[in-house]
């Protein structure tokens, strides 16, 4: 939604969160940590024989990495909250379902 559909301009210098909130539209940032907590639980508690949960446990590296930044993998931001075991974690809907709020503030001011 455009500010000028709303009749604010970026003078007025109201920040996106209040115009968020004035017209009740999600942040987008938002909706997607929400997602993407709820999906990763969800693969990790399949017990159908996918390859899903498999490939999130696969340690493909052997040795030393190389000199510089690592490879930031899919599952780093999700053991900054939930810890090193969070499949086991993602078990218990109840417990997975409490961290959420938490992943989706530190996902977003990261961003």
């Amino acid at each position: 939604m455009e500010r000028a559909m709303l009749g604010v301009s970026l003078r007025d210098r109201i920040r996106n969160v209040e115009i968020r909130r004035r017209t009740k539209v999600t942040d987008i940032a938002q909706r997607v940590a929400k997602l993407k907590w709820q999906w990763a639980g969800h693969i990790v508690r399949r017990q159908d024989g996918r390859w899903g949960p498999k490939v999130l446990e696969w340690q493909p590296r052997t040795g030393k990495r190389s000199v510089g930044r690592p490879p930031t993998r899919w599952t780093d931001d999700i053991k900054r909250v939930a810890g090193s075991r969070w499949i086991q974690a993602a078990q218990n809907r109840g417990t997975w379902n409490s961290l959420q709020k938490t992943f989706v503030q530190q996902w977003t001011s990261i961003g």
